[in-house]
């Protein structure tokens, strides 16, 4: 179809033809960011913890500090260890979706000039190890002399074990083993790599999304730390045993606060730590919704409209041998070019609005998939939107050109 006569028409509607390119280039950005954001979230909320979560659980106290780690120890391990159908129990700073216990950032240098980015460090000691069944994929397991004190926060020098994709992160490409970072003066060796092991706040720290598995493994000894349990048991007997651990929380340890946000199975931390994410993903679904049905009344709006004022023009081609087909053609066609240009415009604001959301809230870089999925549900739509419009106008009789003249 010759799509000079097209241009000519709209360039005598130019504001109405501007608006419509606008409001697809709008929808276009908006579409593709808030997709975007919506799947990673999705993926986010999907991620492998490392552990089952579904036979660990976790008790937590607060406001025990002057408490003695080894009577604490002591007692919150022989209450656990003594409860019928607990299969293991060891010490531990936080979990993954729990309390979150060390984040520092590191770097690949003593001298601090090549920064590595902030993980989250878990102090374990080795009971805690083997109750969450932790092996690395790469490397070896911690033996018995890795285990260490504490010195302020962590161990000065230690062996510890991160995740495949904190070693993705800090050497591309290369292997993980026996290399080296640094936390201030602090150094460590990289004994082991595992598959995945979540941070206790994936996807809300200092370095976003990108830094969910971003953990480091430090194994400690078991009186280094108190005050975080976690316990393995059948998933069918945990309700039970921890409901029976947190009731006898006030005889094991008067002095102390049990934390009941923090003091559930995993699988329920998982469910509580993304609920705000839940929430968020159906907000940006119905933002895209919303959209596309604003989207789709503004592209049928105009083409009515257009089709009311082009009656007798649209009648003197049909009495000029067009044929319903070629009526419902040049509307799609205009559409199809209004579209276009409204698309090239969106994915430059797309662009744009992903680099805002990088800078201020460390938001992964939009893939550039992203942009010709946009590109074509929006051209979908607004061939679905015009359709109706076009078959009015392909249904308008030859005689109204003559009735109109």
């Amino acid at each position: 179809m010759d799509i000079k006569p097209i241009l000519s028409t709209l360039s005598r509607h130019r504001v109405a033809a501007s608006l419509i390119v606008l409001e697809i280039a709008l929808a276009c950005a908006v579409l593709c960011n808030a997709l975007f954001l919506a799947a990673s979230r999705m993926e986010l909320m999907r991620m492998d913890s490392g552990v089952d979560e579904t036979a660990i659980a976790t008790i937590t106290l607060n406001d025990c500090d002057s408490c003695n780690a080894v009577d604490l120890n002591s007692r919150w391990l022989q209450q656990l260890r003594g409860q019928a159908g607990v299969q293991a129990a060891g010490v531990a700073n936080a979990v993954p979706f729990g309390q979150r216990a060390g984040t520092f950032g590191i770097t690949l240098d003593a001298e601090g000039k090549h920064h590595g980015g902030v993980p989250h460090f878990y102090t374990l000691d080795a009971d805690a190890v083997a109750t969450l069944q932790l092996k690395p994929v790469q490397g070896r397991m911690f033996e018995a002399a890795d285990y260490q004190p504490i010195e302020n926060y962590l161990p000065e020098n230690a062996q510890v074990w991160i995740t495949q994709a904190f070693a993705e992160h800090l050497w591309p490409g290369e292997s993980a083993l026996g290399k080296s970072f640094w936390m201030g003066s602090y150094h460590y060796a990289v004994a082991g790599v595992l598959a995945s092991f979540s941070r206790p706040d994936p996807g809300r720290s200092e370095n976003g999304i990108a830094g969910a598995q971003w953990s480091v493994i430090v194994p400690v000894t078991t009186n280094a730390q108190s005050g975080t349990y976690v316990l393995r048991a059948n998933p069918a007997d945990l309700p039970g045993i921890l409901r029976d651990a947190i009731a006898a929380a006030p005889k094991v340890t008067p002095e102390a606060i049990l934390a009941g946000d923090y003091s559930m199975p995993l699988q329920q931390l998982r469910d509580t730590y993304f609920r705000q994410d839940r929430a968020m993903t159906r907000l940006l679904l119905g933002v895209c919704v919303t959209m596309l049905l604003v989207t789709a009344l503004g592209i049928i709006g105009l083409a009515s409209f257009w089709v009311q004022q082009r009656t007798k023009q649209i009648g003197i081609r049909r009495a000029l041998g067009a044929t319903r087909r070629q009526i419902v053609g040049y509307f799609q066609t205009e559409n199809f070019l209004l579209t276009s240009i409204g698309i090239a415009i969106g994915m430059l604001l797309a662009y744009a609005g992903n680099q805002l959301l990088m800078h201020y809230f460390e938001i992964p870089r939009l893939p550039l998939y992203y942009l010709p999925v946009g590109a074509v549900l929006l051209w979908l739509l607004g061939q679905a939107a015009v359709i109706g419009p076009a078959l009015r106008a392909a249904a308008i009789p030859p005689i109204v050109a003559t009735r109109s003249a």
